[in-house]
């Protein structure tokens, strides 16, 4: 069973506003210094969105589309929930996967929810 949200979970364009600019951040670097091999854009995404939701609790994309990261409480997820965030977002299909609540199936694994913060 998981914890009730108490925060309000941000709308699809938001999110995905916010995936499309850490995607082409990712790539960007990628591109630049790995020879945009696909794995490395991946590994480049997957580290970006570890280090920055663990620490910060958001992304870059998220700052940009006025998103955060939060526990259903609205406390910071922390490293360990942003890395089970992180490998289920990478896997695809838990990001995919949508929940009555409007949580990604890797949110609802992780603990996490994404809200607007602005």
């Amino acid at each position: 069973m998981t914890a009730p949200v108490s925060v309000p979970v941000a709308t699809l364009g938001r999110r995905l506003v916010g995936l499309v600019v850490d995607w082409a951040l990712a790539s960007a670097i990628s591109a630049g210094f790995l020879g945009y091999d696909p794995m490395a854009t991946l590994a480049v995404f997957a580290l970006m969105t570890w280090l920055m939701i663990g620490t910060l609790g958001a992304t870059i994309g998220h700052v940009v589309a006025g998103l955060a990261v939060r526990t259903p409480v609205g406390g910071l997820p922390g490293p360990g929930r942003a890395l089970a965030r992180t490998v289920a977002l990478c896997l695809v299909i838990p990001a995919v996967v949508w929940g009555p609540d409007g949580r990604g199936l890797h949110d609802v694994w992780a603990g996490t929810v994404v809200t607007r913060v602005r």
